[in-house]
């Protein structure tokens, strides 16, 4: 320990702390509007270090905060999202080898906006995971020979849809 009675040789070094550190009501340091520089010393470059460290510790910190609130919101969102979706959506009919069905037209080209919304007959090949089905042409009619599709893009085949669409023709009602 050194002697308290010799305090005196600490002043310079104190005064030069003192006039170096930043004062918030001048909006600098008093060494810099007193002598227009900046000082710069050893204790200068420690400090700053400790506070650059500080800064960059509370910088992660609230990053990560600002991060864990997003995720939060997120999946906040999701559920509410996924809440409501699934108040409207029914559950896909299921669909067994050698069922007839019909399926959704998905490429419209040009002419093709008043053309019917469903290709068919198809017969059900093959039953896929996620209702997802592989489907073969049956007889003569417009669409792929062979496709795949999902459940909500098909329906069942129900034999009045082409007669009462070819009666309507002939009626002249299209």
């Amino acid at each position: 320990m050194e002697d308290a009675s010799k305090w005196y040789r600490h002043v310079p070094r104190v005064q030069r702390v003192l006039n170096s550190a930043y004062q918030r009501s001048i909006n600098t340091t008093p060494a810099e509007v007193l002598f227009g520089v900046k000082l710069r010393n050893k204790e200068d470059i420690k400090l700053k270090e400790l506070l650059e460290r500080d800064i960059i510790e509370m910088f992660n910190e609230e990053r990560n905060a600002l991060r864990e609130n997003a995720r939060k919101q997120i999946e906040k969102v999701q559920e509410e999202n996924r809440r409501t979706y699934n108040l409207r959506r029914k559950k896909a009919k299921n669909y067994k080898e050698g069922d007839l069905v019909a399926i959704k037209r998905t490429q419209f080209g040009p002419g093709l906006k008043l053309a019917k919304k469903f290709l068919g007959p198809y017969e059900v090949l093959k039953v896929k995971p996620n209702e997802r089905y592989d489907v073969l042409k049956v007889g003569i009619h417009e669409g792929p020979i062979k496709t795949s599709t999902c459940a909500e893009f098909m329906k069942p085949w129900v034999e009045y849809e082409s007669e009462s669409e070819s009666d309507s023709a002939q009626d002249g009602r299209m």
